[in-house]
């Protein structure tokens, strides 16, 4: 029997549910003397004591054709809700293809770094949390900026929060080689990621397309 893995910087959140529901289920079971009202919502508060666990696992995937290091596979699990050309101001200074990946509230929230390759530049920006279909919320929102260089060219991502989600976790550290595949961080509760991949790449998913972190290519890098 294989146990779920669960998000090494989430036990903390996971307790802290837990102590919380455990305390309404006694002051429920104590001084709610009708069974009928008592009893559904001390099972109320066990299954969100399940979702909340379930919710911060980290999944066991594989990641297509390792040999193959123009591969860039999506960060996070949900919806496509952007792909477009547009001009990365931050880093990158030039026009490059967005690719958005919207993830509600039942996606897995484990990011995982999309290629091979040197972590090249990292920063933290502290801001407002948004909705995360906001067309401003790339910007204004907390979120982690990371760029990574690979043979093939420089792959920049951003981890963005959104209105629930109010703690970013990063791995980034400029300088040390990471890979496709690898868990990157986490994002707690529902928001976004932007990357941002060159103008010769080949671009495999379009709006509405519901990908998965590890297994879904977004784009493939030029020669």
């Amino acid at each position: 029997m294989k146990f779920i893995k669960i998000d090494n910087d989430s036990y903390g959140t996971i307790l802290a549910s837990w102590c919380v529901c455990a305390v309404l289920i006694f002051l429920t079971a104590r001084y709610i003397p009708i069974l009928w009202i008592s009893l559904p919502l001390c099972v109320f508060f066990v299954v969100f004591m399940v979702f909340i666990t379930w919710f911060f696992r980290v999944p066991d995937r594989n990641t297509p054709d390792e040999e193959n290091t123009r591969l860039v596979t999506s960060v996070a699990d949900g919806k496509v809700v952007i792909v477009d050309k547009v001009f990365e101001k931050e880093y990158l200074k030039r026009d490059c293809i967005q690719i958005s990946v919207y993830m509600d509230f039942f996606d897995v929230h484990c990011n995982f770094w999309p290629v091979t390759g040197p972590v090249s530049y990292y920063k933290y920006h502290p801001g407002k949390y948004l909705l995360a279909f906001h067309p401003k919320s790339s910007e204004l929102n907390e979120h982690s900026s990371t760029c990574m260089k690979t043979e093939h060219g420089e792959v920049f991502f951003k981890q963005i929060a959104g209105t629930f989600a109010r703690r970013i976790v990063c791995y980034s550290e400029p300088g040390k080689i990471e890979y496709r595949g690898d868990q990157c961080g986490v994002i707690k509760f529902g928001s976004r990621i932007d990357l941002f991949v060159p103008l010769e790449a080949d671009v495999k998913v379009k709006v509405g397309d519901k990908v998965r972190a590890i297994e879904s290519v977004l784009a493939v890098l030029p020669d």
